[in-house]
């Protein structure tokens, strides 16, 4: 059993809906997390130190790595291995760093950058990487641990390789900026009906929307009406909230 704690859940920036998005998944021998938005700063308050922790960052907009400046406050033992898109160590080690932050190579933990070739197979988890479509290169990611599969699909719009991550997941964690029925940013975010036929087009058993967009999403009465248009298309279908938890 996986434990999933949504600790960031909008797009853009923070707001009195939630925190830039950050997913925690728990396994009993190590951690996982998806994404470095302000979210994560909650992190220090969810695991203990004593396991590896697996950083994997989908791509460089600030709104998916402004909680890096925060990584000081924890302290993890067992090392930080952060997964990042190819030619990502140069960005991380110039953004995490001065005048910035506190630099990589003086965090209190060892703490190494990898970049995601489309497998890794040194990690204890099977962990497949495609590009999704959006304004700058974003890489989707299918983690398969243990007997679960869980698969994230952020900043993007309707593409064959989110439907490829998601094919038969026991969870889809996917985005949705857009409201329903909105097409304004359509060759790069999701709108419910959109994330929801990708995860009934690839046979996912469930799905949690998030990165709602702050400036479209401004209670969060508004996600509980996307929750219900995604419904419509792909029954198992919830919108996401900061400090979720979930079993899978």
């Amino acid at each position: 059993m996986l434990k999933i704690t949504f600790l960031g859940t909008n797009g853009w920036f923070d707001s009195n809906t939630g925190n830039t998005p950050s997913v925690l998944i728990e396994h009993r021998n190590y951690y996982i997390i998806l994404d470095a938005g302000n979210g994560i700063s909650k992190l220090r308050n969810c695991i203990s130190s004593d396991k590896p922790v697996y950083l994997f960052l989908s791509h460089f907009h600030l709104d998916h790595i402004s909680g890096l400046h925060t990584l000081p406050l924890n302290k993890f033992s067992k090392g930080l291995y952060i997964i990042v898109p190819k030619g990502g160590t140069k960005l991380i080690n110039q953004f995490v760093n001065v005048p910035f932050t506190v630099p990589i190579k003086k965090l209190p933990f060892k703490t190494e950058i990898i970049e995601a070739c489309n497998k890794l197979n040194f990690l204890p988890f099977k962990a497949t990487f495609l590009p999704l479509v959006h304004s700058s290169y974003v890489l989707g990611i299918r983690l398969e641990i243990d007997s679960k599969t869980i698969s994230y699909c952020t900043d993007t719009s309707y593409c064959f390789n989110a439907i490829t991550l998601a094919k038969n997941a026991d969870l889809l964690i996917s985005e949705c900026s857009m409201k329903p029925l909105g097409t304004d940013d359509a060759s790069v975010h999701l709108n419910p009906e959109l994330a929801s036929k990708i995860a009934k087009e690839a046979g996912a058993k469930k799905l949690m929307l998030i990165h709602f967009d702050a400036a479209k999403y401004l209670t969060l009465d508004d996600r509980k009406k996307a929750e219900l248009a995604a419904k419509t298309i792909f029954n198992n279908s919830y919108a996401s909230y900061d400090d979720l938890e979930l079993q899978v």
